[in-house]
């Protein structure tokens, strides 16, 4: 009888950062607020979590950050308001904000790592595997990023990164991996059994140029793992010293997903993603891209 692999049933959203980067907008507000088109950069990856079939969310926030549990929360004013008018579609749109997931929100009090950030969910995760996901990532995908990790977990029963190639000087930039391809009917020549992880390595030194993107599919045993290391450089705990650890006795895959990613947690690329998937709306795209073919470049 095959052993049954235990069903993803949660995802960890760390967005405890002080999100240093887009400073002045972040300072009253979470950087996980800022938004994308008409949608916070976080709600692009609760529904990404959602279409890849899990629905109870936990939230790890920090000081300044209740703008996140207001979005997720019923507003009965602006619901009431948007009925009156007979504002139907953009009724539906506000209700399914708060009916599409369980929510559950911990308190990082301190920024110490990604790490330390997963830890925090230690209580409510509880001894089962979960997902992790950085709303900085924003992947555009036929099949969610995160379903595709779940795929692979739920073949293997272990842990699962979402991995990209990068080359040149960018790759010391990210979390490395030293990887094997493996075989395996589905996966196409993406998926690899790691052997070690480098943060933000040297280009000359990194042992390959599959970087880490910010997708994790975890078995429970990461809390242990992350207990047991000593915190890196400014003192915080990273999830990649945390997975080096993992490793000694248990195996961890990559998978090099299918889709397209854009780093908004970078002015740079929070451009191109606002660009790309207001091109790609329905209500927008053909204006905006007749805007775009009139600017003098």
């Amino acid at each position: 009888m095959k052993w049954m692999v235990p069903k993803v049933r949660k995802a960890v959203f760390p967005a405890a950062g002080l999100g240093t980067r887009f400073l002045p907008a972040t300072k009253a507000q979470p950087k996980e607020m800022l938004p994308l088109v008409d949608k916070p950069l976080i709600q692009y990856g609760v529904e990404e979590s959602v279409h890849s079939g899990i629905s109870n969310i936990i939230i790890v926030t920090g000081r300044g950050k209740s703008a996140i549990e207001d979005h997720f929360d019923v507003n009965f004013e602006l619901e009431h308001l948007l009925e009156t008018r007979g504002k139907r579609e953009l009724l539906t749109n506000v209700r399914n904000i708060s009916e599409m997931i369980d929510v559950s929100y911990v308190r990082q009090k301190e920024a110490l790592g990604l790490g330390h950030a997963v830890l925090r969910a230690k209580e409510i995760v509880g001894h089962e595997p979960f997902a992790v996901v950085l709303s900085d990532d924003v992947i555009d995908s036929e099949t969610p990023c995160l379903r595709q990790l779940l795929d692979i977990y739920e073949f293997f029963g272990a842990s699962v990164l979402a991995l990209m190639e990068v080359n040149g000087p960018e790759i010391s930039s990210y979390g490395v991996v030293d990887a094997d391809p493996v075989s395996h009917s589905s996966a196409g020549g993406r998926l690899y059994r790691i052997h070690n992880l480098v943060e933000k390595p040297k280009a000359s030194e990194a042992p390959s140029n599959l970087a880490i993107i910010g997708r994790y599919v975890l078995t429970p045993e990461i809390f242990t793992s992350i207990e047991a290391i000593q915190p890196g450089s400014g003192g915080e705990i990273q999830l990649t010293d945390a997975l080096r650890h993992l490793l000694r006795n248990r195996p961890l895959y990559g998978f090099k997903f299918e889709g397209s990613r854009f780093d908004a947690g970078d002015k740079l690329g929070f451009l191109k993603a606002t660009v790309e998937f207001a091109l790609r709306r329905h209500d927008l795209g053909k204006d905006f891209r007749e805007y775009l073919k009139t600017l003098k470049l």
